[in-house]
């Protein structure tokens, strides 16, 4: 609610911690800020550090983190890089060097970033935004792929290779969820806006609206290849974490597909190693409005399975949603043999061997790849 509200960061609790320090501080400190906050925070906080009482001398460094969830300690043991900034005086670069004292003890000084505050602060926003970017650009690509024969893993391939673009973030999929990317890059949005640079946030915005395409349209594309209706047609979701090795549901793309699947009356059966039943309605009813009240009947058309197995047996289609290893190395054969003919599979991650499940006798859909049975020359 209120101004910005969806894209504006709250820094309401950045600014009731500096005040706490200013407080209970008996001398000088140098506070560090860790979170991803919109640039120009931390004189924000300077400020409010400035107006004790007592005389003290603060320094405020930033020093956001760069941890990808499910690998956080070994990023933390191995980063690519450090960044710390600081005010550009002679105390700022003193406070700015006893942090890069301490990383210095096991990241190689090279590896040690330092900048200004505000550079700092906003390069954390843009590496966010810039991976998300890579993300719905080859996202945007698989559309065209699906429509002309051409395979996004090839062409992921072949822009890869360049040295000048690189191979990572470039695995196309039904889009990007998490805590930061969508939140990082409306605050983005937002910064631009209130700085007057409306091309620069239309131009960011839009990496959120190819993330949205590319989730609505895996659903339509579920809906229209089962001869257009999936009401009353038990499907299997298989994953519902935003990403492997962790069980956070935040902004997740499957609850995405599961609320638009739900609304079409189909019945869901959703199966991952490790989110929680009741994890996955907080974040429905947080992210998307639906819960018990808003849809009643929620709790039944959507059941929580115990393993791949009894999420698919009787299944009119599966749909891989998270990259879990073990979704790999399924018994195929066995789930083919439970499920509804014809037995639909919906690669939203592309990590199934696609070959070899059509042999089976399953028909198959994935993201950006070329349909056998709409093209004849592949």
């Amino acid at each position: 609610m209120g101004i910005g509200a969806g894209r504006a960061a709250n820094i309401k609790n950045c600014e009731l911690c500096a005040r706490k320090i200013a407080e209970v501080s008996e001398s000088g400190k140098i506070v560090v800020e860790k979170s991803t906050v919109p640039v120009r925070t931390a004189q924000a906080v300077r400020r409010v550090l400035e107006c004790n009482e007592k005389g003290l001398k603060f320094q405020v460094l930033s020093n956001p983190e760069f941890l990808a969830e499910g690998t956080a300690m070994e990023d933390l043991k191995a980063p690519d890089r450090v960044l710390i900034g600081g005010v550009q005086d002679a105390d700022g670069i003193k406070a700015a060097e006893t942090l890069v004292s301490v990383y210095a003890n096991w990241v190689p000084r090279e590896q040690i970033l330092t900048t200004n505050l505000w550079s700092s602060e906003l390069s954390k926003l843009v590496a966010n935004a810039f991976l998300a970017q890579r993300v719905s650009s080859i996202n945007s690509i698989s559309a065209l792929c699906e429509a002309t024969g051409a395979d996004v893993s090839e062409i992921s391939r072949a822009v890869g290779i360049d040295q000048r673009i690189g191979r990572r973030f470039l695995n196309s999929s039904i889009g990007f969820g998490g805590s930061c990317f969508q939140k990082d890059i409306l605050n983005l949005v937002y910064l631009c806006e209130t700085y007057g640079l409306h091309e620069c946030a239309e131009y960011w915005n839009q990496v959120i609206v190819m993330n949205d395409y590319q989730k609505k349209r895996f659903t339509e594309k579920m809906v229209s290849s089962m001869f257009n209706t999936v009401t009353g047609k038990k499907i299997a979701i298989l994953g519902y974490a935003f990403k492997k090795d962790t069980g956070d549901v935040r902004e997740t793309p499957s609850m995405f597909v599961v609320r638009d699947l739900v609304l079409e009356q189909a019945k869901i059966h959703v199966f991952d190693p490790q989110v929680k039943r009741e994890d996955m309605w907080t974040e429905m009813d947080y992210t998307c409005g639906m819960n018990f009240e808003t849809h009643p009947g929620l709790d039944k058309a959507v059941t929580t399975s115990p393993d791949a197995y009894s999420a698919c047996d009787g299944a009119h289609a599966f749909a891989v949603l998270t990259e879990w290893d073990e979704f790999k190395t399924l018994d195929f054969e066995r789930i083919y043999k439970g499920m509804a003919k014809p037995a639909f599979v919906f690669d939203g991650r592309n990590i199934l061997d696609h070959a070899k499940l059509r042999e089976i006798g399953f028909e198959v859909h994935a993201i950006g790849k070329p349909d056998p049975n709409k093209f004849s020359d592949l």
